[in-house]
């Protein structure tokens, strides 16, 4: 039986348990491809007849268990009868080991994704090995669609509507001591006894677990419409239904049909083939492959740091430092006094406890990151990071000093957003040592960095600094070192369009809510607020120098307005300091106001107040954006062009 199959891999022990044990063909991750999913319905048939003692599913690889569905046979669909064809052929082969007669369990080690989670629900049992990387998560919602292979129907029932609902519409991950305490695995072991575990669970066969009464009723369908309700409110606080209809469509699959993706029509706001063939799941499935592409750029180097050194503690090198410490590396962070240091711990502390919650992971993760006002930590590091100010000279001589203490065969890496490699590295005894390793702000949230490799920075050394990124969990993007690296090339005509409208007279407010309106995370103007003011006008003088350079050499005279971004940028400047200013004044405000008091109706009038205005800033703010698009080149125009068919929908 055993040789029948490229990616299964059968064992019975003595006690007549069926170890089975998926190994994929060719490739370093399971996935649950068409071919995967056909052998193990052959092998569940010739179950069904030998009647085991139990069946034990299990990864045999050491990534990790499976990585959910082949997401490569999701561009394949051509039309509705593909994509049910698709949800049929999991949907029946859940279902068929789902009502096995004998325990079936699933041994989690490592992680568990989309697929591999409704796996693990259609069996009775599942025991999650406590390491690490044992994560598990139903992402789908991030690709724009839906778990359609009976995660909506069997998750809600194993640990109740909060909990379920929190990771099906958020894609969010646990690990294996939340999966135990969530009860969405049975047992939490370590790795050395994760096989005696299973078995012993599955010998004893004992009762699975119950819902507690809450949850039970709020699962049922009278309370299901009232629970939806209460999470739509909370998704209508992050996304729009017309720019990401899949929590939506979630919700409605669980609360209309109970999670039977055979139910809706294909017209209802609940199909998962509105949602296939929808333009967010494809744009976002054709994200999914482009990341894949940036982290297959990180394995040209076999590079691993344990020590990280990052000089300055502002905002940027302060989320480094702090990111770098939770993804397990030592690291010490140098400022010139403790005081300088304070926020940025302050800051890492509240990172832990957002993103590990586990008591013993944030105590481990603050142990490792180490205040360094002398600058020790430099000798032993094996990435060094510079993160100061925007200053040419400061940041030469920082590097000479750094040069000399650090190992010789550490990476010396800039975190730069406006000056040049080669500019920096000009004074360097070796200056092939030195590679930018652009972080994005804020660090938590922004996946992408860009690796800057100068005209003399040996090859390897940038294979190393994106083997550097990838470790840390980051997506490593090659860029030459150009005015704006790469994402300030992009990103520096959008704000300019912007700020040049505001000096044109219109509202920023009004830029603000047509941008986030059209469905961007947030405007230009408080975009450019949380970049940094200070960057943005060294990133503009950097790129506006360029401009000038090539105009030059193509014999152009110089344009009057091309500088106008510096001042604009200027004016903004002054702006930010102002809005700054009346954000902490509210804030007093509302530290001095207690709940309940007068200060409560206050606080209403003006969010109504603030409603009304941002109504009137999205009407005039398309308006303005259309008769931008009209005075626009023809080339330039269908920038603005989507805006507009937007509006007129």
């Amino acid at each position: 039986m055993a040789g029948k199959y490229r990616h299964w891999k059968l064992e019975t022990d003595g006690d007549n348990i069926l170890w089975l044990s998926l190994d994929k063909e060719g490739a370093t991750a399971n996935v649950l491809s068409a071919d995967v999913m056909a052998e193990l319905d052959r092998i569940l048939d010739e179950l069904s007849a030998k009647t085991p003692r139990g069946v034990v599913i299990r990864s045999g690889k050491d990534s990790g268990f499976i990585a959910g569905a082949d997401v490569e046979e999701f561009t394949k669909l051509k039309d509705a009868d593909d994509v049910m064809r698709m949800v049929k052929r999991g949907w029946d082969l859940y279902d068929k080991l789902a009502s096995l007669p004998f325990p079936t369990l699933a041994l989690v080690n490592g992680f568990c994704m989309g697929g591999g989670v409704e796996l693990a629900l259609a069996c009775r049992y599942r025991v999650a090995v406590d390491q690490p990387g044992t994560r598990f998560a139903l992402p789908e919602v991030m690709l724009g669609i839906l778990p359609a292979w009976g995660g909506v129907k069997r998750l809600p029932r194993l640990v109740g509507p909060t909990a379920a609902l929190d990771m099906l519409l958020t894609g969010r991950s646990v690990d294996a001591r939340r999966a135990k305490r969530l009860g969405l695995v049975d047992e939490a072991v370590p790795p050395r006894v994760q096989e005696n575990a299973a078995r012993m669970i599955v010998l004893e066969s004992p009762r699975p677990r119950r819902l507690p009464l809450t949850q039970a009723l709020m699962n049922s369908a009278p309370l299901r419409p009232l629970v939806a309700w209460m999470a739509r409110r909370q998704v209508a606080s992050r996304a729009s239904p017309d720019h990401y209809p899949a929590p939506y469509a979630i919700l409605e699959l669980w609360r209309r049909y109970g999670g039977d993706p055979f139910a809706p029509r294909p017209e209802d706001p609940a199909s998962v083939i509105g949602l296939l063939e929808g333009d967010t799941a494809r744009n976002l499935i054709r994200i999914f492959f482009l990341q894949e592409r940036l982290k297959s750029l990180g394995k040209g180097s076999d590079f691993k740091a344990k020590r990280v050194h990052v000089i300055g503690a502002g905002v940027m090198g302060g989320d480094i430092a702090a990111w770098c410490a939770m993804r397990g590396l030592t690291v010490t962070l140098q400022d010139q006094s403790p005081e300088r240091l304070a926020p940025a711990m302050k800051r890492a502390a509240e990172l832990f406890k957002r993103r590990l919650r586990d008591k013993s992971g944030i105590r481990d993760a603050l142990d490792r990151l180490i205040p360094d006002v002398a600058g020790d930590g430099a000798r032993q590091a094996d990435v060094v990071i510079e993160a100061i100010f925007e200053n040419l000279q400061a940041k030469r001589e920082l590097f000479a000093k750094l040069e000399a203490q650090a190992k010789p065969d550490a990476l010396l890496a800039t975190n730069t957003s406006s000056l040049k490699l080669a500019d920096i590295g000009a004074k360097f005894k070796n200056p092939s040592r030195l590679v930018g390793i652009h972080f994005f702000n804020p660090v938590p949230q922004l996946q992408l960095v860009e690796v800057v490799k100068g005209k003399v920075t040996d090859a390897e050394i940038a294979k190393q600094a994106a083997a550097f990124v990838r470790q840390v969990d980051k997506l490593p993007l090659p860029v030459k070192d150009s005015p704006g690296f790469l994402v300030n090339r992009v990103l520096g005509p959008y704000i300019d369009q912007a700020l040049r409208m505001v000096d044109e007279g219109v509202a920023p407010e009004v830029i603000d809510a047509a941008v986030t309106a059209f469905g961007m995370p947030m405007g230009p103007i408080e975009l450019a607020d949380t970049v940094g003011l200070d960057i943005c006008l060294a990133v503009g003088k950097e790129l506006a120098g360029e401009e000038a350079r090539r105009a030059r050499r193509r014999g152009q005279p110089r344009q009057e307005d091309g500088p106008r971004i510096l001042r604009v940028a200027g004016w903004q400047r002054t702006q930010g300091r102002v809005a700054r200013r009346h954000a902490r004044a509210h804030q007093e405000t509302h530290r001095t106001l207690p709940q309940g008091s007068a200060g409560g109706g206050l606080r209403r009038d003006c969010r109504r107040r603030r409603s009304r205005r941002r109504r009137t800033h999205f009407r005039h703010g398309f308006r303005a954006l259309s008769r931008r698009a009209d005075e626009l080149p023809e080339e330039q125009s269908g920038k603005f062009l989507s805006l507009r068919v937007v509006r007129e929908k």
